[in-house]
């Protein structure tokens, strides 16, 4: 990348939000984040990744992106990647929480884009393969049939960002990402969950049936390589869902057994009822993100794994 950009990373403080920021920061590029410090899960681990960005260039800005956006982030970017969203599928966020976090903060982001940053190169929507529903096996023209809030509001994030698209307003693409782990990923997400049991001992609640789903578990590494490919691409990428992900499959029982090896004792397995909106299987079929980007994502399901253990014992690990 030999020219230098401006970049807006949103969800800044989190788990890719993180790793993106820092990545085109060290790369040379004129990075700012921002992130709202939402309290879903431990705000001091988002602290610790904010002071991680910052060493490597980053401007961070605490700011929410419900409120009003003029005069708290910088305008004219030229690249604004938006990761910040209401994550995960849980029942203790209500469907007010995941509307006022993926859609309504969408929307006004995109407001700003539209008054603050009238030569941006790229917008790019960060969706997700939830959006395929119950089983994301299935390339980009497929319809939608999402079966949770999560998948149903980050379907509507995507449109969203599309419409103005389509609409002529900005350039902009989304992708699709599936099953991404590695180091910093969230605390209630199955490998951090699953290794901090490990190391103290404790069970580990796996929800019933849940270790015979399959997923292309991709190395965060990876997903900041296809996300990094689109700087100088938007004209080829302009209108396009792609989706981002590892093209092998493993099952939840795979994952848990190889983090049992690389860490050398049993997981401490507690069954749990069913998780409501789960899904089945995906497999990232990504043969135009191999097209567009030249994608081609290497890390094997071990080798991230280890990755991600060595951060657990070395930032948490007594």
């Amino acid at each position: 990348m030999p020219d230098s950009y401006k970049i807006l990373i949103t969800g800044a403080a989190g788990f890719i939000g993180s790793h993106t920021a820092e990545y085109f920061a060290k790369a040379g590029h004129e990075v700012y984040g921002v992130d709202n410090f939402s309290d879903y899960y431990d705000i001091a681990l988002k602290k610790r990744n904010v002071k991680d960005i910052e060493a490597a260039g980053v401007t961070f800005v605490q700011a929410d992106l419900t409120d009003e956006l003029k005069g708290r982030l910088p305008g004219n970017m030229d690249y604004i990647f938006h990761y910040a969203a209401q994550p995960g599928i849980s029942p203790d966020v209500s469907l007010q929480g995941y509307v006022r976090n993926n859609i309504f903060a969408t929307q006004n982001l995109l407001d700003w884009v539209r008054e603050e940053n009238k030569g941006l190169r790229l917008f790019v929507n960060m969706a997700t393969s939830s959006i395929y529903g119950k089983e994301a096996t299935l390339p980009e023209t497929a319809p939608p049939e999402p079966i949770s809030f999560y998948g149903t509001t980050k379907l509507a994030a995507e449109q969203l960002v599309l419409g103005e698209q389509r609409s002529g307003k900005i350039q902009a693409c989304s992708l699709r990402l599936y099953s991404v782990y590695g180091p910093r990923e969230r605390p209630e997400k199955l490998y951090t969950k699953l290794i901090k049991s490990i190391f103290e001992g404790t069970s580990f609640p796996l929800f019933k049936g849940s270790e015979k789903h399959s997923r292309s578990f991709t190395y965060v590494g990876d997903i900041v390589k296809g996300v990094s490919a689109l700087i100088g691409k938007e004209d080829k990428v302009n209108g396009e869902i792609i989706n981002i992900g590892s093209d092998k499959e493993y099952t939840t029982a795979e994952g848990i057994t190889l983090i049992e090896k690389i860490i050398g004792k049993k997981a401490r397995i507690e069954a749990t009822p069913p998780r409501p909106g789960d899904q089945l299987r995906t497999t990232a079929l990504i043969d135009k993100a191999r097209k567009l980007l030249d994608y081609d994502p290497s890390t094997s399901f071990e080798e991230g794994l280890r990755k991600q253990v060595e951060w657990y014992r070395n930032n948490f690990a007594g």
